[in-house]
């Protein structure tokens, strides 16, 4: 049998991924004509089928799932080593892709690219917003944002952000009409504003905590939305009660814009943590981010 190239390998493990030739080729920045020819060339060399093509999919046959299987963790392992190789230079350089929700972006992600890239122009990072709890190995992320309590045992993790509470609150407007929950099943009673898990597919259901008492209430409301932005506009606006970050809404509670209900009932829970695989080969680059996201309670 002819001896079969890393390129090769790593053709057919994008198309095998992507489910497709078109998606793959643009990846790869190859045309999709000679993606195919290369992908069959392999077939022919391995005398075996790897992948079903049909108008309108391509799929991993039995041994193509399998080769990709057995081909995704050694090339990764391979290119991280490359990596490593290349960016072990006086200046580091590469790029990160990190996956973190709209707020972590917002208060813990962005400040820290705010003084890194300045000082390191040969690094670039893409961050992609996503409220999913993404497999950032399959994905292939560098890393991940999640609450500490999220994190998989056998990633490494690296808490970049305080504790934080989640608090309920709503405008006097809304308040002056109904009655103020006492108790979180007495919020059953109340408009809520809705959070859709893209994960799941099913609506959040709100945590509470007291003496040791957990609860989670399925809200009611007229309006749901999939991520955590509108849902802080609409509560302003006075349309229900809104379930978001206590630094989020209270500079709107020391302005009387809002009112927070249920306060305790909230107490703090671990907050926004850095991940990543343990197996991941740490770069100059990635070091310096990781450094710059990590959480100081002092400050410094």
């Amino acid at each position: 049998m002819a001896r079969t190239n890393f390129d090769d390998l790593a053709a057919f493990l994008a198309v095998a991924r992507e489910r497709s030739f078109t998606r793959a080729a643009a990846r790869l920045g190859v045309s999709q004509s000679a993606l195919s020819h290369t992908v069959r060339g392999l077939e022919e060399r391995l005398g075996l089928r790897l992948l079903t093509r049909t108008t309108r999919s391509v799929t991993p046959t039995e041994a193509g799932e399998r080769l990709m299987q057995t081909l995704a963790p050694r090339l990764e392992e391979i290119e991280s080593e490359l990596a490593v190789l290349v960016e072990n230079r006086d200046k580091p350089a590469g790029n990160i892709r990190i996956t973190a929700g709209e707020f972590a972006l917002e208060t813990v992600i962005w400040p820290a690219l705010r003084k890194l890239l300045p000082e390191h122009p040969d690094i670039s990072v893409e961050v992609f917003t996503d409220n999913t709890l993404t497999d950032i190995v399959a994905e292939r992320y560098d890393a991940g944002v999640r609450f500490g309590e999220l994190v998989a045992k056998d990633m490494i993790s690296v808490r970049i952000g305080p504790d934080i509470s989640m608090i309920a609150v709503a405008t006097p407007s809304y308040f002056a009409t109904r009655p103020k929950p006492k108790v979180p099943q007495d919020l059953t009673a109340h408009s809520c504003i809705n959070l859709r898990l893209p994960t799941y597919g099913g609506l959040y259901a709100w945590e509470f905590e007291k003496d040791g008492q957990e609860l989670r209430v399925r809200v009611e409301g007229q309006l749901v939305f999939n991520s955590i932005g509108p849902i802080l506009t609409a509560a302003l606006d006075g349309l229900g009660i809104g379930f978001l970050f206590e630094p989020q809404v209270r500079p709107y509670i020391e302005r009387g814009e809002l009112v927070q209900v249920l306060e305790d009932w909230s107490p703090p829970f671990s907050g926004f943590h850095l991940y990543y695989p343990s197996r991941r080969q740490v770069t100059p680059a990635f070091a310096l981010l990781v450094e710059a996201l990590r959480y100081r309670p002092d400050g410094r």
